[in-house]
Protein backbone atom coordinates (compact mmCIF):
# COMPACT_ATOMS: atom_id res chain seq x y z
CA UNK A 1 0.00 0.00 0.00
CA UNK A 2 1.13 3.55 -0.77
CA UNK A 3 2.16 5.43 2.40
CA UNK A 4 1.48 8.73 0.24
CA UNK A 5 -0.83 11.30 1.72
CA UNK A 6 -4.13 11.73 -0.59
CA UNK A 7 -3.62 15.24 -2.72
CA UNK A 8 -5.45 18.02 -1.64
CA UNK A 9 -8.46 18.65 -4.09
CA UNK A 10 -8.01 21.56 -5.70
CA UNK A 11 -10.77 24.00 -5.11
CA UNK A 12 -12.80 25.95 -7.48
CA UNK A 13 -14.56 29.84 -7.02
CA UNK A 14 -18.12 30.64 -7.52
CA UNK A 15 -17.62 31.34 -11.43
CA UNK A 16 -16.37 28.43 -12.07
CA UNK A 17 -18.87 26.81 -14.35
CA UNK A 18 -19.28 30.50 -15.97
CA UNK A 19 -15.49 29.69 -16.79
CA UNK A 20 -16.08 26.34 -18.30
CA UNK A 21 -18.87 27.64 -20.29
CA UNK A 22 -16.85 30.39 -21.88
CA UNK A 23 -14.51 27.92 -23.15
CA UNK A 24 -11.46 28.80 -20.69
CA UNK A 25 -8.35 26.58 -20.30
CA UNK A 26 -8.60 25.54 -16.69
CA UNK A 27 -5.31 24.84 -15.09
CA UNK A 28 -4.24 24.61 -11.31
CA UNK A 29 -3.19 27.82 -9.66
CA UNK A 30 -2.18 28.20 -5.74
CA UNK A 31 -4.74 24.93 -4.92
CA UNK A 32 -7.47 26.49 -7.44
CA UNK A 33 -8.73 25.36 -10.77
CA UNK A 34 -8.58 28.93 -12.27
CA UNK A 35 -9.03 29.80 -15.94
CA UNK A 36 -5.26 30.64 -17.50
CA UNK A 37 -7.37 32.17 -20.70
CA UNK A 38 -10.05 32.11 -22.93
CA UNK A 39 -10.68 31.41 -26.45
CA UNK A 40 -9.14 34.44 -27.85
CA UNK A 41 -5.54 33.76 -26.00
CA UNK A 42 -3.82 35.41 -23.76
CA UNK A 43 -2.35 38.20 -25.67
CA UNK A 44 -5.69 39.19 -26.83
CA UNK A 45 -6.87 39.60 -23.57
CA UNK A 46 -4.04 41.47 -22.78
CA UNK A 47 -4.34 44.13 -25.59
CA UNK A 48 -7.87 44.51 -24.57
CA UNK A 49 -7.23 45.16 -20.94
CA UNK A 50 -4.85 48.04 -22.20
CA UNK A 51 -7.09 49.41 -24.85
CA UNK A 52 -10.94 48.89 -23.13
CA UNK A 53 -11.97 46.99 -20.48
CA UNK A 54 -10.87 43.51 -19.06
CA UNK A 55 -12.83 41.47 -15.99
CA UNK A 56 -10.88 38.80 -14.05
CA UNK A 57 -11.80 36.43 -11.56
CA UNK A 58 -9.29 36.78 -8.52
CA UNK A 59 -11.33 34.94 -6.16
CA UNK A 60 -8.56 32.69 -5.04
CA UNK A 61 -6.94 35.58 -3.45
CA UNK A 62 -7.39 35.66 0.48
CA UNK A 63 -9.11 38.08 2.45
CA UNK A 64 -8.26 39.00 6.88
CA UNK A 65 -9.75 41.67 8.76
CA UNK A 66 -8.15 43.06 11.75
CA UNK A 67 -10.50 45.21 13.92
CA UNK A 68 -10.22 46.60 17.78
CA UNK A 69 -9.11 49.54 19.40
CA UNK A 70 -5.24 48.67 18.31
CA UNK A 71 -5.77 47.58 14.93
CA UNK A 72 -3.23 50.31 13.91
CA UNK A 73 -0.68 49.57 16.36
CA UNK A 74 -0.81 46.05 15.81
CA UNK A 75 -0.54 46.52 11.86
CA UNK A 76 2.15 49.21 12.65
CA UNK A 77 4.45 46.31 13.86
CA UNK A 78 3.66 43.75 11.27
CA UNK A 79 3.65 45.81 8.01
CA UNK A 80 6.55 47.83 6.34
CA UNK A 81 4.75 50.83 5.37
CA UNK A 82 3.30 53.57 7.60
CA UNK A 83 -0.09 52.75 8.69
CA UNK A 84 -1.11 56.00 10.44
CA UNK A 85 -0.77 57.30 7.00
CA UNK A 86 -3.87 55.36 5.46
CA UNK A 87 -7.37 57.11 6.19
CA UNK A 88 -10.52 56.02 6.36
CA UNK A 89 -11.54 54.66 2.82
CA UNK A 90 -8.04 54.58 1.81
CA UNK A 91 -6.04 51.44 0.32
CA UNK A 92 -1.76 51.38 0.88
CA UNK A 93 0.59 48.51 -0.20
CA UNK A 94 2.54 46.88 2.17
CA UNK A 95 4.98 43.86 2.83
CA UNK A 96 5.37 41.48 5.59
CA UNK A 97 8.93 40.68 6.19
CA UNK A 98 10.35 38.34 8.60
CA UNK A 99 13.23 38.80 11.24
CA UNK A 100 15.76 38.70 8.50
CA UNK A 101 13.72 41.07 6.11
CA UNK A 102 12.65 38.20 4.22
CA UNK A 103 9.30 38.73 2.45
CA UNK A 104 6.36 36.62 3.60
CA UNK A 105 3.89 38.44 1.43
CA UNK A 106 3.26 41.78 -0.06
CA UNK A 107 -0.42 42.79 0.45
CA UNK A 108 -3.26 45.18 -0.07
CA UNK A 109 -5.25 46.54 2.64
CA UNK A 110 -8.06 48.64 2.98
CA UNK A 111 -9.42 50.65 5.76
CA UNK A 112 -12.81 50.49 6.07
CA UNK A 113 -13.25 52.31 9.67
CA UNK A 114 -10.95 54.37 11.82
CA UNK A 115 -10.22 50.96 14.09
CA UNK A 116 -11.37 48.25 11.25
CA UNK A 117 -9.21 47.00 8.21
CA UNK A 118 -9.06 44.38 5.37
CA UNK A 119 -5.82 43.17 3.71
CA UNK A 120 -5.84 41.09 0.34
CA UNK A 121 -3.57 38.19 0.54
CA UNK A 122 -1.79 36.18 -2.00
CA UNK A 123 -3.79 33.00 -2.82
CA UNK A 124 -0.30 30.68 -2.40
CA UNK A 125 0.49 32.60 0.72
CA UNK A 126 -2.94 32.93 2.55
CA UNK A 127 -2.84 30.24 5.25
CA UNK A 128 1.20 31.29 5.73
CA UNK A 129 -0.05 34.99 6.15
CA UNK A 130 -2.82 34.40 8.51
CA UNK A 131 -0.49 32.46 11.28
CA UNK A 132 1.90 34.88 11.06
CA UNK A 133 -0.75 37.67 11.97
CA UNK A 134 -2.66 35.79 14.48
CA UNK A 135 1.12 34.27 15.46
CA UNK A 136 1.90 38.32 16.20
CA UNK A 137 -1.33 39.56 17.32
CA UNK A 138 -0.41 38.46 21.16
CA UNK A 139 -0.49 41.80 23.30
CA UNK A 140 -2.68 44.10 21.31
CA UNK A 141 -6.27 44.59 21.86
CA UNK A 142 -7.24 43.22 18.41
CA UNK A 143 -9.33 40.77 16.50
CA UNK A 144 -7.98 38.89 13.27
CA UNK A 145 -10.66 36.87 11.70
CA UNK A 146 -10.37 35.02 8.26
CA UNK A 147 -12.28 35.97 5.68
CA UNK A 148 -11.04 34.48 2.55
CA UNK A 149 -14.54 32.06 2.41
CA UNK A 150 -16.54 35.41 2.76
CA UNK A 151 -15.51 36.97 -0.32
CA UNK A 152 -15.33 36.72 -4.39
CA UNK A 153 -13.22 38.71 -5.67
CA UNK A 154 -13.16 40.69 -8.96
CA UNK A 155 -11.21 42.94 -11.21
CA UNK A 156 -12.31 44.82 -14.07
CA UNK A 157 -9.26 47.07 -15.39
CA UNK A 158 -8.40 48.99 -18.59
CA UNK A 159 -9.44 52.23 -19.91
CA UNK A 160 -12.80 51.93 -20.10
CA UNK A 161 -13.34 49.71 -16.91
CA UNK A 162 -15.36 52.53 -15.18
CA UNK A 163 -17.34 53.49 -18.12
CA UNK A 164 -18.27 50.05 -18.01
CA UNK A 165 -19.08 50.12 -14.54
CA UNK A 166 -20.68 53.13 -14.26
CA UNK A 167 -23.72 51.60 -15.50
CA UNK A 168 -24.12 49.45 -13.40
CA UNK A 169 -22.89 50.58 -9.81
CA UNK A 170 -25.27 52.71 -7.86
CA UNK A 171 -23.57 56.27 -7.01
CA UNK A 172 -19.73 57.12 -8.22
CA UNK A 173 -17.11 54.47 -7.87
CA UNK A 174 -13.95 55.41 -5.71
CA UNK A 175 -11.40 57.20 -7.20
CA UNK A 176 -7.27 55.72 -7.47
CA UNK A 177 -6.26 54.24 -3.83
CA UNK A 178 -9.83 54.65 -2.02
CA UNK A 179 -12.51 52.29 -1.54
CA UNK A 180 -16.39 52.32 -0.71
CA UNK A 181 -19.31 50.29 0.04
CA UNK A 182 -22.02 50.20 -2.63
CA UNK A 183 -24.26 48.26 -4.99
CA UNK A 184 -23.12 46.80 -8.11
CA UNK A 185 -26.13 44.87 -10.31
CA UNK A 186 -27.83 45.45 -6.91
CA UNK A 187 -25.62 43.34 -5.14
CA UNK A 188 -23.28 44.83 -1.88
CA UNK A 189 -19.83 44.73 -2.32
CA UNK A 190 -16.40 46.85 -1.10
CA UNK A 191 -15.34 48.70 -4.33
CA UNK A 192 -11.32 49.32 -4.69
CA UNK A 193 -9.36 51.80 -6.93
CA UNK A 194 -6.94 49.35 -7.06
CA UNK A 195 -5.58 46.70 -9.57
CA UNK A 196 -2.43 44.81 -11.07
CA UNK A 197 -2.50 45.50 -14.57
CA UNK A 198 -1.04 48.99 -14.87
CA UNK A 199 -4.33 50.36 -16.35
CA UNK A 200 -7.14 51.74 -14.15
CA UNK A 201 -10.01 50.16 -13.04
CA UNK A 202 -11.33 48.24 -9.68
CA UNK A 203 -11.11 45.64 -8.13
CA UNK A 204 -14.31 44.21 -5.92
CA UNK A 205 -15.53 42.28 -3.08
CA UNK A 206 -18.43 40.53 -2.98
CA UNK A 207 -20.42 37.84 -1.33
CA UNK A 208 -19.04 34.43 -3.45
CA UNK A 209 -23.38 34.24 -4.04
CA UNK A 210 -23.37 37.25 -5.81
CA UNK A 211 -20.35 36.94 -8.06
CA UNK A 212 -22.21 35.63 -11.28
CA UNK A 213 -24.78 37.89 -11.25
CA UNK A 214 -21.94 40.76 -10.94
CA UNK A 215 -19.99 38.62 -13.56
CA UNK A 216 -22.48 38.76 -15.89
CA UNK A 217 -23.59 41.93 -15.74
CA UNK A 218 -20.21 43.24 -16.48
CA UNK A 219 -20.14 41.27 -19.70
CA UNK A 220 -23.34 42.62 -20.72
CA UNK A 221 -21.82 46.19 -20.74
CA UNK A 222 -19.07 44.97 -22.56
CA UNK A 223 -16.12 43.56 -20.76
CA UNK A 224 -14.32 40.89 -21.41
CA UNK A 225 -13.24 37.63 -20.17
CA UNK A 226 -9.21 37.46 -19.00
CA UNK A 227 -7.52 35.22 -17.43
CA UNK A 228 -4.37 34.37 -15.28
CA UNK A 229 -1.93 34.66 -18.60
CA UNK A 230 -2.81 37.77 -19.44
CA UNK A 231 -2.73 38.98 -15.60
CA UNK A 232 0.22 37.87 -15.67
CA UNK A 233 2.09 39.48 -18.63
CA UNK A 234 -0.20 42.70 -17.67
CA UNK A 235 1.38 42.99 -14.05
CA UNK A 236 5.33 42.23 -15.79
CA UNK A 237 5.43 45.07 -18.60
CA UNK A 238 4.85 47.43 -15.99
CA UNK A 239 7.19 45.63 -13.47
CA UNK A 240 4.83 44.33 -10.34
CA UNK A 241 6.24 42.02 -8.63
CA UNK A 242 5.05 38.43 -8.18
CA UNK A 243 5.49 36.51 -4.61
CA UNK A 244 7.75 33.56 -5.70
CA UNK A 245 9.19 35.30 -8.55
CA UNK A 246 10.33 38.62 -7.83
CA UNK A 247 9.49 38.30 -3.71
CA UNK A 248 10.65 35.49 -1.48
CA UNK A 249 11.89 35.11 2.23
CA UNK A 250 15.53 35.02 0.52
CA UNK A 251 14.73 38.48 -1.19
CA UNK A 252 13.96 41.80 0.77
CA UNK A 253 11.57 44.69 0.10
CA UNK A 254 14.88 46.79 -0.67
CA UNK A 255 16.62 44.78 -2.73
CA UNK A 256 13.02 44.43 -4.96
CA UNK A 257 13.26 47.68 -5.42
CA UNK A 258 10.48 48.55 -3.30
CA UNK A 259 11.63 51.09 -0.52
CA UNK A 260 8.56 53.54 -1.39
CA UNK A 261 6.42 50.65 0.51
CA UNK A 262 8.75 50.23 3.10
CA UNK A 263 8.96 53.26 6.65
CA UNK A 264 12.06 51.98 8.33
CA UNK A 265 10.84 54.22 11.04
CA UNK A 266 7.82 52.42 12.28
CA UNK A 267 9.40 49.83 14.12
CA UNK A 268 8.07 46.44 11.82
CA UNK A 269 9.51 43.25 12.08
CA UNK A 270 12.53 42.92 10.45
CA UNK A 271 13.05 47.05 10.44
CA UNK A 272 16.30 46.20 12.18
CA UNK A 273 17.85 44.07 9.13
CA UNK A 274 16.41 46.79 6.42
CA UNK A 275 17.78 49.55 7.83
CA UNK A 276 21.40 48.00 7.82
CA UNK A 277 20.52 47.07 4.23
CA UNK A 278 19.71 50.37 3.61
CA UNK A 279 23.11 51.44 5.22
CA UNK A 280 25.29 49.55 3.67
CA UNK A 281 23.04 49.12 0.04
CA UNK A 282 21.92 45.93 -1.37
CA UNK A 283 24.16 43.13 -3.20
CA UNK A 284 21.72 43.02 -5.72
CA UNK A 285 18.69 44.68 -7.19
CA UNK A 286 15.75 43.66 -9.43
CA UNK A 287 15.72 45.11 -12.85
CA UNK A 288 13.59 45.36 -15.92
CA UNK A 289 14.91 44.58 -18.99
CA UNK A 290 14.26 44.14 -22.88
CA UNK A 291 15.64 41.61 -25.39
CA UNK A 292 17.23 43.62 -28.25
CA UNK A 293 17.10 40.52 -30.49
CA UNK A 294 15.30 37.85 -30.78
CA UNK A 295 14.19 35.35 -27.91
CA UNK A 296 11.91 34.79 -24.44
CA UNK A 297 13.34 34.59 -21.46
CA UNK A 298 11.89 32.68 -18.66
CA UNK A 299 12.16 32.50 -14.74
CA UNK A 300 15.77 31.13 -13.68
CA UNK A 301 17.38 31.90 -17.15
CA UNK A 302 20.76 33.20 -15.73
CA UNK A 303 22.43 36.46 -16.94
CA UNK A 304 26.03 37.48 -18.02
CA UNK A 305 27.90 40.39 -18.59
CA UNK A 306 31.07 39.73 -20.11
CA UNK A 307 30.56 36.12 -19.75
CA UNK A 308 30.83 36.70 -16.08
CA UNK A 309 27.25 35.71 -14.25
CA UNK A 310 25.89 38.45 -12.83
CA UNK A 311 22.06 37.53 -11.84
CA UNK A 312 18.85 35.04 -12.43
CA UNK A 313 15.71 36.12 -14.61
CA UNK A 314 12.60 35.59 -12.25
CA UNK A 315 10.03 36.72 -15.09
CA UNK A 316 9.84 36.69 -18.59
CA UNK A 317 7.50 36.72 -21.27
CA UNK A 318 6.91 38.16 -25.01
CA UNK A 319 5.35 41.45 -23.95
CA UNK A 320 2.47 41.63 -26.32
CA UNK A 321 2.43 45.27 -25.82
CA UNK A 322 6.17 45.78 -26.77
CA UNK A 323 6.20 42.95 -28.91
CA UNK A 324 9.58 42.00 -27.31
CA UNK A 325 10.81 39.51 -25.43
CA UNK A 326 11.20 41.03 -21.79
CA UNK A 327 11.29 40.50 -18.09
CA UNK A 328 12.47 41.36 -14.37
CA UNK A 329 16.22 39.75 -13.28
CA UNK A 330 18.20 40.26 -9.76
CA UNK A 331 21.54 41.34 -10.70
CA UNK A 332 24.56 42.18 -8.97
CA UNK A 333 23.81 46.11 -7.93
CA UNK A 334 26.91 47.68 -10.08
CA UNK A 335 24.98 46.11 -13.31
CA UNK A 336 21.61 47.71 -12.07
CA UNK A 337 21.93 50.84 -14.25
CA UNK A 338 19.23 51.43 -16.75
CA UNK A 339 21.26 50.82 -20.63
CA UNK A 340 23.38 48.11 -19.17
CA UNK A 341 24.11 45.60 -22.27
CA UNK A 342 23.64 41.77 -20.76
CA UNK A 343 23.63 38.26 -21.92
CA UNK A 344 20.39 36.31 -20.94
CA UNK A 345 20.91 32.72 -21.40
CA UNK A 346 17.77 30.72 -22.72
CA UNK A 347 18.36 27.35 -23.08
CA UNK A 348 22.08 27.04 -24.08
CA UNK A 349 22.08 30.19 -25.94
CA UNK A 350 23.14 33.76 -25.01
CA UNK A 351 20.34 36.23 -26.18
CA UNK A 352 21.33 40.11 -26.62
CA UNK A 353 19.04 42.47 -23.42
CA UNK A 354 19.74 45.82 -21.90
CA UNK A 355 18.39 47.09 -18.62
CA UNK A 356 15.84 49.38 -18.64
CA UNK A 357 13.90 51.76 -16.42
CA UNK A 358 10.64 50.90 -14.72
CA UNK A 359 8.30 50.54 -16.21
CA UNK A 360 8.38 48.84 -19.19
CA UNK A 361 4.98 49.92 -21.20
CA UNK A 362 3.49 53.13 -20.27
CA UNK A 363 0.06 54.18 -21.77
CA UNK A 364 0.75 56.50 -24.37
CA UNK A 365 0.30 60.46 -24.14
Amino acid sequence: MSSQAPATPLRRTSLYEAHVAAGAKIVPFAGWEMPVQYADGIKVEHLTVRSDAGLFDVSHMGEIETAGPQAVAYLQRLFTNDVTKMPVGGAQYALICREDGGVIDDLFTYRLAENRFLTVTNASNHATDFAWFAENAGGFDVDVIDRANEYAMLALQGPAARDVLSRVIDGAEPVRMKICETRIAGASALVAGTGYTGEDGVEMMLAPGDAAAVWNALLAEGAVPAGLGARDTLRLEVCFPLYGNELSLDRNPLEAGLGWAVALDTGFIGAEALIATNESGPAQRLVPFVFTGPGIPRQGNAVFVNDAEIGVVTSGTMAPSLDVGAGMAYVNSEFAEPGTAIEVDVRGKPRAAEIRAKPLYKRPA
